[in-house]
Parts: C-alpha cells; sequence; structure tokens
C-alpha cells in the first residue's frame, strides 16, 4: 500500500524539481524531506530521482509513477471540493500568474473591482517576467503571450493588444525623430537581453532591424533589460527608443509614438487552467471577468484609447 503522505512529497518534489522549494512548500525542514524521499524509494525498491547540483529530476520510473500520482491527486482534490462543498462558494484563494508588464499595468487596476465584488476571494497576483508553470502548480490560471501546448488544460484566446515604437520628448529633442526604419540606425535602442527572453513572442525589434534597411552598425543598444516595466522607465527618462506595449506607453504624457505607420506590432494573450481548477466557481468566476473586462477594453490594448475602462464597484 501506498501512503498517501509521500505521495503528496514525490508529486511536490517532481514538480518543484529542488529539494529546497518542496521543503519550503510542504513546511518541512530541508534534511527531513531528503530522508523521506529515500525512504519512499527504498519502500518501493526503485530510484525515482537523479539527483545533482541542478536539483531532482525524475527518472524513467518516477515519470511512471508521476502519472498515477498526478491522477491521485486530482482524485483527491476533486473529492475534498464535493465534499465541503467549495466549488459551490465564492470564496477561497485564486493564483493568476501573469507576465509582469501586462499584470502590473492592466490586470492589477481591473482586478481591484473583482476583489470588492468577492471579499471572501483570496487573490494572489504573480506578475513575472516569465512563464507560470501550471503543471507544478504554481497556479490556478496564466495569461501567457503563447499559446500553451500542455495536455490537461482549458485553453482560450484571452485579447489582443499592440506595440509601437516610442522615445521620451527629451530624447527625441537631442537625437531627432526618425520619420522611417532606414533612420534607426542612428539612433540608441532599449530592448530585450537577447539570450534571456523567455517567449519568441517578445522579440519584437529584430524583424525592425533587418542591416539592408537601418544600414551598418546599426542600431546601438543603450540598455537591454529582461523587464519590460525597466524599459519602459529607461525610455521614458531618456535612454533611447524602445518598443512597448500601448497599454503601457499610450498614455504617457512624456513618450512620443514614432514610426507609426511602420511600426504597429499585434500580439494576444492566452489565458489557462487546468481542468480540474477550472470547475471551480471561483476560477470561473475569474475567468469570465478577465475576459468580459478586457473584451471592453480592446480599444485602449490596441492603442486606440488613452485610458482603461476599469468595471464599476458592486456586490455580485
Amino acid at each position: 500500500m501506498l501512503d498517501w503522505q509521500d505521495i503528496q512529497i514525490f508529486l511536490e518534489v517532481a514538480r518543484s524539481e529542488r529539494l529546497t522549494d518542496a521543503a519550503r512548500r510542504l513546511g518541512l525542514d530541508h534534511s527531513t524531506l531528503s530522508r523521506r524521499t529515500r525512504r519512499f524509494e527504498q519502500a518501493l525498491n526503485t530510484q525515482l530521482f537523479e539527483r545533482s547540483t541542478h536539483g531532482y529530476h525524475l527518472t524513467e520510473a518516477g515519470q511512471q509513477l508521476l502519472a498515477h500520482a498526478e491522477e491521485m491527486a486530482r482524485h483527491a482534490f476533486e473529492a475534498g471540493e464535493s465534499l465541503t462543498d467549495k466549488n459551490h462558494q465564492i470564496s477561497g484563494q485564486i493564483r493568476l500568474g501573469v507576465t509582469e508588464g501586462f499584470g502590473t499595468w492592466v490586470i492589477a487596476p481591473l482586478l481591484s473591482a473583482f476583489c470588492e465584488r468577492h471579499p471572501g476571494v483570496t487573490l494572489d497576483l504573480l506578475a513575472l517576467p516569465r512563464v507560470v508553470n501550471l503543471s507544478r502548480h504554481e497556479a490556478d490560471l496564466a495569461i501567457t503571450v503563447e499559446r500553451p501546448v500542455s495536455p490537461g488544460l482549458v485553453i482560450s484566446r484571452l485579447c489582443d493588444y499592440r506595440l509601437r515604437l516610442y522615445g521620451s520628448e527629451g530624447y527625441l529633442a537631442r537625437q531627432g525623430r526618425p520619420k522611417r526604419l532606414a533612420e534607426l540606425g542612428a539612433h540608441r535602442l532599449v530592448g530585450y537581453v537577447d539570450d534571456l527572453i523567455f517567449s519568441e513572442q517578445l522579440s519584437y525589434l529584430e524583424p525592425l532591424l533587418d542591416p539592408a534597411v537601418v544600414g551598418q552598425p546599426g542600431p546601438h543598444f543603450a540598455m537591454r533589460s529582461t523587464s519590460v516595466t525597466t524599459q519602459h522607465a529607461a525610455c521614458q527618462h531618456g535612454a533611447g527608443l524602445a518598443v512597448l506595449p500601448c497599454f503601457m506607453a499610450g498614455a504617457s504624457p512624456t513618450l512620443v509614438n514614432v514610426l507609426e505607420d511602420e511600426v504597429a506590432i499585434d500580439r494576444q494573450f492566452w489565458i489557462t487552467a487546468r481542468q480540474e481548477q477550472r470547475r471551480l466557481a471561483r476560477v470561473r468566476l475569474l475567468w469570465d471577468f478577465l475576459r468580459e473586462a478586457l473584451e471592453a477594453n480592446r480599444g485602449f490594448l490596441m492603442g486606440e484609447a488613452k485610458a482603461m475602462l476599469v468595471p464599476e464597484v458592486s456586490p455580485s
């Protein structure tokens, strides 16, 4: 007979891939978790993890057990929700993972209305410059710039948004305003660190910097950052030109949209949840709230409106 606590420990280590992270989430100390993991392997007479300085990675036997353990966890979760009737209550915790810029500039302001309407719900907003991993249970919902491909997920296109090229009034006064793409070769740019871009959907500048168009040696990157918020701040303070989402830069009184006829980049956001989480009333409620609120703000996201429409606060 497998011990359910051992299965829970195995799942957390498999999802986290680092003993320290798993120990923190389980509320155990590092040495206790290491001992419990080894004892579980000994009980099964099977090695479940390859251990290295880079973490814990599943062996072939561990991968086989993972599928069964995930199924057991899903049934246990659904049984608990059903017995306590939590899935019919608008209360509990929701953890929403979203990209940093969108989470900070759009989702956080919109969620103020959701929090007022549903005081029984606690929202954890993970606004990060990376993709939140639902398979490792980092969040209940995720908003991503790429359509996820993992099995077992409910996926929907959430909204479109537009990016344009911006420069500060101070920078343009000093360096001049480019009137065509070929003039970018004479300008400083702000963008992402190439080898640390977490999604190809964020490679905005590369198509614009064809040497045949902008000339050699090409534009100079004054600053690069993994954070779009940092890029926005650098551009706003005159470091150089930057491709930024309209929902961040469009309403800024100090940023000017340049090359408006030549630079308009459209992207999408996708909303995703694991199937068992999507069935919870509180998760469905947030899913529907976000879709409705972002549909009402299509003009703002596409750079056609200067201000975001925040839903009215009224009891549900």
